[in-house]
């Protein structure tokens, strides 16, 4: 017989159709490289990582034999939402969206027939044509056809039926099956009823009357009953795995006790009597030696240190990890929005992981500005909130006045964000309605259906308040920041104590010379009359067709700052123009470490934004502890050191600000980045245009660390959030400098070409711990999501301390240095005092030559005498040699 394999009604019938198709292409373009395949099919190549997924291993959960395997619909939805691009189903989510059943039929092509290893069936007819064949009209002379065509074929034929001839296969089902031999026994189990609803009455019981203080139950086999057991009936439910543990104490014999201790504490006369005893001196003195050796040991080697981590990561250290580049994890633009905009500000959301808010501007200049200003305002500006689960559509998109140069979710409520306009306007946003929408797109499908009902309509939020243009910055905003919850301003800049524990104020700064001071909060109102009360609540409620939230109704074209901070320059007239700064995070230092208590009021939820007031500034208690400093950076390179505190003229009783405490100046162009570290709180970094410095806050002297002139323009850095020695720069190149001063502190560790155009921003955030992503902007629109390597996110235990110290060391050297100028001023002055002096002098009259032979033959003859006197002292010289020289 012929060993070759029949072909099942299937394959030769899929093979059938196919083989037109092959012929028509065959003639049509005969060069043709790829196998053409019919519409109704996909061809697919499926990963390992995706075979293990959906169980389709080929050769081994698909055969030859058996190559079919159905896939639910929402599996393969819920993979691409997971992995997006890189999920082989990717290139069919249309089609796999379109189908209508909720099983798609996938079939492991062994044979490549059409190119690939794996297909996958796009319609129900093919699928039920694969399934369950029907060989109707033309198919069945086709099939005919090609089974005439094979070299030997196997021609079915229908059994025929034939009596049934017993061989005694019913006596052993009837001897193996259970028959009742009698009828079932009932029984009827009730209580007496002279007890039912009797009292209960309970007693007490030794715990050592029983056993171990409690009754014990063993079970026994009882002899009388033997029954032999023919069938049984078992169930079996799956459960988690249990897990014993036990302590180092063993509990052998359990009692029914407790113990209370209580502390023993000498009388004042005992303390004084065991201190000046005898023995206690002399168990110190007798003990002395080795509690000194006990606690340089301690001081030397670190007990509590895991030698087992500290072996991994020498281990690491010696042979290194290959993944030292940024990998590109995912980018988002939009052709819309993005289109010939820039990316000004970017900012991750707080609570919610994978969504990110982006800012976009116009690319013009200011002579553009003023002629196009009739098209921008028919073109809104918005702040685009992107998702990882669509790369395409943005999620929500947030309303402007004017370009948004900078914007910050507030502390207390993430659903609350205020941003900083190009026309000095300060903005408030609430996305509380929209909270749902991103936190369902984060959890992967549950909220696509929705989606695809609205055509992917991203929702548009306007803006709740904006400031009056008369009362705020006089130029664009370029920075912004929320105050902590744990403190508020008075209107002297004076901390004082947050009752609400709420962050109802913050700061901005622009190149108007000056730093504002905003409250969301409306002011104490004057109590009202009965008359105006009632007028007030019968009147209608204005409409709000855009359903814009009345959270902050009563700022709109009405806020102004309450604090204004000037920035005099230091030595001369004139103002500073600050573009950046920076506020202490640990604005509060209690000393217990614990807030103070949060008192609110009933029926208050939340951030009641409009239900909090301005308290009484004879209630507020003012607070110590509290730093009033900030660091500014401004257009001219300059580093300013001020106190936003205010002081009152005793002339004219006008609040003005203080002069600023210190000023540097080591840029030579517009300060562009003002970061402190997450890791230490008096570590500043700034960045300008060709250099960038590491300052720390109370050195006077200058930077602890500057760098070199660069060839190419730095545009922004940032600090990492997990390695306190890790910082990165933008450069105007589209390129990144990735700084870790533990490798190099003159040169970046490495550099990597980000963008074609230039870095605008770049935020680091935290998913997990084993993912980092790095969000990087540039002037194109386009946001880039970087993968941060292990290199660049794992921390060693001591890595913290070792940049201490490397900063400490700095410092010392910055003192030394400033010690040693000043050593040198004075030995120069001093010099210059003695030159002076000498010029003024008379002058001396030179002695004899005379003389000066005499004092000469003296001293040599003092010489001599000193020299025998040491001589004889050493036993060198005895008297006769000593005559014999007289």
């Amino acid at each position: 017989m012929s060993s070759k394999r029949p072909k099942s009604k299937e394959a030769r019938k899929i093979k059938g159709k196919d083989k037109k198709k092959e012929n028509n292409s065959a003639t049509a373009d005969e060069g043709a490289s790829e196998p053409d395949h019919p519409d109704y099919i996909f061809p697919l190549v499926l990963t390992s990582a995706t075979q293990e997924l959906f169980g389709c291993r080929a050769d081994e959960d698909l055969t030859g034999e058996n190559p079919y395997k159905l896939l639910k619909k929402e599996d393969i939805i819920k993979d691409m939402k997971t992995r997006a691009s890189v999920s082989d189903f990717s290139p069919i989510k249309q089609l796999v969206l379109d189908y209508p059943e909720d099983e798609l039929l996938l079939v492991f092509d062994s044979d490549f027939t059409y190119g690939q290893s794996f297909y996958l069936v796009l319609t129900v007819e093919a699928k039920e044509n694969i399934l369950k064949p029907s060989v109707q009209g033309d198919d069945e002379e086709q099939i005919k056809h090609e089974e005439e065509e094979e070299e030997e074929m196997i021609m079915p034929k229908t059994p025929e039926s034939h009596p049934w001839i017993s061989l005694g296969s019913e006596q052993e089902i009837e001897e193996e099956s259970v028959t009742e031999s009698r009828p079932r026994l009932r029984y009827k189990i009730s209580p007496l009823l002279r007890r039912c609803g009797a009292p209960v009455c309970f007693s007490d019981r030794s715990a050592l009357d029983g056993k171990e203080g409690f009754v014990e139950c063993p079970s026994y086999q009882d002899k009388s009953f033997s029954i032999r057991e023919m069938e049984r009936h078992t169930a079996i439910q799956a459960s988690s795995d249990t897990k014993h543990s036990s302590t180092q104490t063993l509990w052998k014999y359990p009692r029914n006790m407790w113990t209370q201790y209580e502390f023993r504490e000498f009388s004042p006369e005992e303390k004084e009597h065991h201190l000046r005893s005898e023995n206690l001196k002399n168990f110190v003195t007798s003990v002395l030696i080795r509690f000194e050796i006990s606690l340089q040991q301690n001081h030397i080697t670190d007990v509590f240190c895991d030698d087992w981590t500290a072996l991994c990561e020498d281990e690491s250290a010696l042979t290194g990890k290959t993944e030292t580049q940024l990998k590109e994890y995912q980018s988002f633009m939009d052709l819309h929005f993005s289109k010939e905009k820039t990316i000004s500000h970017i900012h991750w959301h707080p609570t919610i992981s994978g969504v990110i808010a982006v800012s976009m501007t116009e690319r013009l200049s200011l002579e553009e500005r003023i002629d196009n200003s009739t098209k921008l305002l028919l073109n809104p500006s918005y702040i685009l909130f992107w998702n990882f689960t669509d790369p395409i559509n943005p999620q929500l998109q947030l309303e402007c006045p004017d370009d948004v140069l900078c914007f910050q979710f507030c502390p207390s409520d993430p659903n609350i964000i205020a941003g900083g306009c190009m026309n000095g306007q300060v903005v408030l946003w609430d996305i509380s309605a929209h909270v749902e929408r991103l936190q369902d797109t984060r959890s992967g499908g549950k909220n696509i259906s929705n989606k695809l009902d609205k055509n992917n309509v991203t929702p548009v939020v306007r803006y709740c308040a904006v400031s009056g243009i008369e009362n705020g910055h006089k130029a664009p905003i370029t920075d912004i920041q929320w105050l902590p919850e744990t403190f508020e301003l008075s209107k002297l800049g004076i901390p004082v104590e947050n009752p609400s524990l709420v962050s109802v104020q913050l700061v901005t700064c622009a190149p108007d010379c000056c730093v504002l001071f905003w409250d969301l909060r409306p002011p104490r109102v004057v109590s009202q009359s009965l008359a105006d009360v009632k007028q007030k609540s019968e009147e209608k409620p204005l409409e709000n067709p855009h359903g814009v939230p009345n959270t902050f109704k009563h700022l709109n074209l009405t806020w102004k700052p309450f604090i204004r901070v000037s920035l005099p320059k230091i030595g001369s007239s004139g103002v500073y123009s600050p573009l950046k700064f920076s506020l202490r995070d640990n604005t509060v230092d209690y000393p217990t470490g614990d807030k103070p208590p949060q008192n609110r009021e009933d029926g208050e939820e939340g951030c009641g934004f409009a239900q909090l007031r301005v308290p009484s500034a004879k209630q507020q208690k003012p607070l110590e502890n509290i730093s009033t400093k900030l660091y500014v950076g401004t257009e001219d390179g300059e580093l300013v050191y001020t106190d936003w505190k205010m002081e009152k003229d005793n002339d004219s009783g006008r609040l003005l600000s203080t002069k600023p405490i210190q000023r540097f100046l080591v840029h030579d162009t517009l300060v562009n980045t003002v970061s402190r570290s997450p890791f230490f709180r008096d570590i500043i970094l700034t960045v300008s245009s060709f250099s960038f410095a590491i300052w720390k806050e109370g050195v006077t002297s200058g930077p602890i660390l500057m760098s070199a002139c660069s060839k190419m323009l730095r545009t922004v850095g940032h600090w990492s959030l997990s390695r306190p020695a890790v910082f990165f720069i933008g450069k105007e190149d589209g390129s990144i400098e990735v700084w870790d001063l533990l490798q190099n502190s003159h040169e970046p560790s490495q550099s990597q070409n980000i963008s074609s155009t230039a870095v605008t921003c770049i935020r680091t955030s935290s998913i997990s711990s084993k993912q980092h992503l790095l969000a990087v902007s540039d002037s194109l629109g386009t946001l880039h999501i970087l993968q941060i390597p292990w290199t660049l996110r794992r921390s060693s235990n001591s890595e913290r301390q070792i940049v201490k110290k490397y900063f400490e060391k700095e410092e010392e050297r910055l003192e030394y240095f400033e010690k040693r100028q000043i050593k040198h001023e004075k030995e120069k002055k001093e010099m210059e005092a003695e030159q002076q002096r000498k010029k003024t002098e008379p002058v001396i009259l030179l002695k004899q030559e005379e003389e000066l032979e005499a004092e000469a033959l003296k001293e040599h003859e003092q010489f001599l005498a000193l020299e025998k006197v040491i001589l004889k002292n050493m036993g060198l010289l005895t008297e006769s040699e000593d005559r014999s020289d007289l």
